[in-house]
């Protein structure tokens, strides 16, 4: 009996690290290239290396983390290439979860966008950098959820994450002072019922801002 509680304690206790983490860069917490080591992320989370390690394997997987030859792990610095390369999925991906989302956008959904977009307002005012990715990405995921398509969701997501501390770099090149004007085009298309210029919007949402990091 003693064996499977040692072991759910560490599946549980990697799956917390991992999950925490997976948060973290996600919402630019970490800026692109910074360092990690196992020992911090073990004594930043009061756990052994051995969860610490399965979280980071897990994330090197999904392109979140980066793995050298010589073992140090860090946040990707991604190249132009690859920034290109990732606002397209996201062209491609939001587009289409957006269309499919559209014949359930009822008031209700769009009041709670608009609610969101308020949020933004807020954290744009405190020149929260993480703040405002966390609420940016949930106005597009709360619109997402609509479209009843959990793998390409998902897949949406883990671009998310690979582009997460390019992000935060990103936030700090525009300076926002206002919360984004497409999501106010989102906002209009979803009111109008009118599929070409919700995917309009939401192309240029996802990627206008991504490819000023080029060069």
């Amino acid at each position: 009996m003693i064996q499977p509680r040692v072991q759910d304690t560490t599946i549980s206790a990697h799956e917390r690290i991992y999950r925490a983490l997976r948060t973290r860069i996600m919402h630019g917490e970490i800026v692109p290239g910074e360092a990690l080591t196992l020992r911090g992320i073990g004594k930043s989370y009061d756990v052994s290396m051995t969860p610490a390690r399965e979280a980071v394997r897990r994330l090197v997987a999904e392109g979140a983390l980066f793995l050298s030859s010589s073992g140090r792990i860090s946040t990707p610095v991604l190249s132009n290439e690859r920034i290109e390369e990732l606002a397209t999925l996201r062209a491609l991906l939001e587009c289409e979860l957006a269309s499919r989302a559209l014949p359930r956008a009822h008031f209700a959904l769009i009041e709670r966008l608009e609610g969101i977009n308020q949020g933004v307002n807020q954290v744009i005012a405190r020149q929260d950098a993480t703040g405002y990715i966390r609420m940016n990405l949930e106005f597009h995921r709360t619109l997402y959820l609509r479209a009843q398509a959990p793998a390409m969701l998902a897949m949406t997501e883990t671009v998310w994450l690979q582009l997460g501390p390019t992000m935060r770099a990103l936030y700090g090149r525009l300076k926002r002072k206002e919360p984004p004007y497409n999501h106010k085009l989102i906002l209009a298309a979803l009111k109008a019922g009118d599929e070409p210029s919700l995917r309009l919007a939401v192309r240029t949402d996802a990627t206008q801002g991504l490819l000023m990091l080029k060069g």
